[in-house]
């Protein structure tokens, strides 16, 4: 009998290299561009403290391609930020939908949309629920979740 042998063993989580809206500049038609350029803009407003001008950034997004996922998802963090949470789980329903509509639904979109919706489930008071959204993030991406916060720049 062998000693120590403990048959397979579980494969550890599968870390997950979040998406950065930068990324995804230059991609689609005109209409997206500059979309997501302005998603970009509001998250560098969002970052420099100016977030009034990054909601304009984000609702000038919405108005140019009101499909971008990227804006959505933009949106929900925002929202997240700025406490209100009902607004953000909005933003993050019209996000995923538009991430798998348009065959984007990835794991490094998906551990986003985990984690900010474990961020608006504890925000809104349902810190069990938000507990297990936040471990999943956490083991998918834990140099983004492992805070349990989205800054903007870690979006952008």
């Amino acid at each position: 009998m062998a000693v120590g042998c403990a048959g397979p063993q579980p494969a550890p989580p599968q870390t997950v290299e979040p998406i950065r809206v930068s990324h995804a500049l230059g991609q689609g038609d005109p209409a997206r561009r500059a979309s997501t350029r302005l998603v970009v803009q509001g998250l560098d407003e969002d970052e420099a403290g100016r977030p009034q001008r990054a909601r304009g950034s984000y609702e000038r997004a919405l108005q140019v391609d009101p499909t971008n996922p990227y804006a959505y998802l933009a949106m929900a963090r925002h929202d997240l930020a700025l406490g209100e949470p009902e607004d953000a789980l909005d933003f993050i329903e019209q996000a995923a939908a538009l991430f798998e509509s348009e065959g984007l639904r990835r794991p490094e979109v998906g551990v986003h949309l985990i984690g900010l919706r474990a961020e608006a489930l504890r925000a809104g008071g349902s810190n069990e629920e938000a507990e297990v959204y936040f471990e999943t993030a956490g083991d998918l991406a834990p140099e983004i979740w492992g805070d349990g916060v989205l800054s903007a720049s870690e979006l952008r």
